[in-house]
């Protein structure tokens, strides 16, 4: 891309984010006063704890690949952070903005000079954990119920407490009291179960539905509340029955099914945490990102990662490498979202994106990882 139509492009992006940030769908970024801005200082020389990890500070030439990452692919990412920045970034911020249309070169020398870099470990002085990856999933499905379409999504029931276990997903499917409960609650409909424990596991997607009148439309179906039950893997449980391809998810538990049709109930209840969800309307601007992150902003695809906030905070630029045999990562990304199964100093969910091509890319994802925290100076 040359520098021009990059440059156009780098104010498109400013201008989508800060309708965004404005709109009903995200709070305001905050207006940091300029006195915040802290001087650019030397190199810290002490570790920071926190309560999952410690942070010890390196020279950049420890971050492998870091002179060779597109940083102003990464820069999105960072732009879309300032909706909701935590308390040390939001001085930063109206830098950062300035900053989204300028070459790789002067974002890589803001951040020397502004930021320092941490390798993550964790308390016992581990500095290698794991990598996975998520998506978000496209699916059809249909507005009210039919022979083909007949696996409900719900929103959350009325009288649901958080952290107070509710009914299990066997109980959800079965009890009379838990189907009264829920009744009326129906965003839509969809035609596989499996697919459907996928919106779960990945906890939002999109929908191409089938409305009522038979007219279609894209919305976004995102994490509302669950049933505060264990989740619980059921390619595990496949394992547990015998089954011995399990690897290739879901494309080997849709295999099972069709051949234990039967089974299928029992399946799906070895994992009792149901997922509750809210509809909401796709824009431009929100259909060219990914859905919201715990952070409460927009995730962008290869940008963003889930965390355990216990280890980083919401909002933190961090230095991703990992090596694996599907994909090597060295590259920015913010620490925008968390998970149940995100746990750890050293353990990060990599958002590859929506759709088919990004599923097929985060079900391969399971392999080493590294990670550098930027902090300002």
């Amino acid at each position: 891309m040359t520098q021009g139509l990059r440059r156009l492009a780098g104010l498109a992006i400013v201008a989508m984010l800060a309708a965004c940030s404005t709109g009903t769908r995200l709070p305001p970024s905050p207006a940091p006063p300029p006195a915040a801005q802290a001087p650019v200082q030397g190199p810290l020389t002490g570790s920071l704890t926190h309560p999952k990890s410690r942070w010890v500070p390196v020279a950049w030439s420890e971050l492998p690949g870091f002179a060779d990452d597109a940083l102003h692919e990464g820069w999105d990412a960072m732009v879309s952070n300032c909706a909701r920045p935590n308390a040390a970034f939001a001085p930063l911020c109206p830098e950062v903005r300035r900053l989204a249309i300028a070459e790789p070169d002067a974002q890589r020398q803001w951040m020397t000079e502004r930021l320092q870099p941490y390798r993550v470990e964790s308390l016992s002085g581990q500095s290698e954990g794991q990598l996975t990856s998520y998506y978000e999933p496209v699916y059809d499905a249909s507005r009210v119920p039919t022979t083909q379409f007949n696996v409900p999504l719900y929103a959350p029931p009325a009288g649901l407490v958080p952290r107070r276990p509710w009914y299990t997903r066997q109980q959800i499917e079965t009890m009379p009291e838990a189907q009264a409960a829920l009744r009326g609650r129906e965003i839509a409909w969809m035609a596989d179960p499996v697919d459907a424990m996928m919106l779960h596991i990945q906890g939002s997607g999109r929908l191409r539905i089938t409305e009522a009148d038979g007219s279609q439309r894209t919305v976004r179906v995102a994490f509302a509340a669950t049933n505060e039950q264990p989740y619980r893997s059921i390619q595990q449980w496949l394992v547990s029955q015998g089954t011995t391809r399990v690897s290739r998810w879901p494309d080997d538990t849709k295999a099972w099914v069709a051949q234990n049709p039967q089974r299928v109930p029992q399946l799906m209840w070895s994992n009792p945490r149901y997922v509750f969800f809210r509809e909401e309307t796709l824009n431009e601007v929100d259909a060219a990102f990914g859905p919201r992150g715990a952070q409460g902003v927009p995730l962008t695809a290869g940008r963003s990662i889930a965390v355990d906030r216990e280890s980083i905070p919401y909002g933190t630029p961090v230095w991703l490498a990992s090596p694996g045999p599907t994909v090597t990562l060295q590259k920015l990304v913010v620490a925008q979202d968390t998970g149940s199964a995100i746990l750890g100093a050293v353990r990060a969910d990599y958002f590859a994106g929506t759709g088919q091509d990004a599923g097929k890319l985060a079900a391969t994802v399971n392999q080493p990882l590294k990670l550098w925290v930027f902090w300002p100076r």
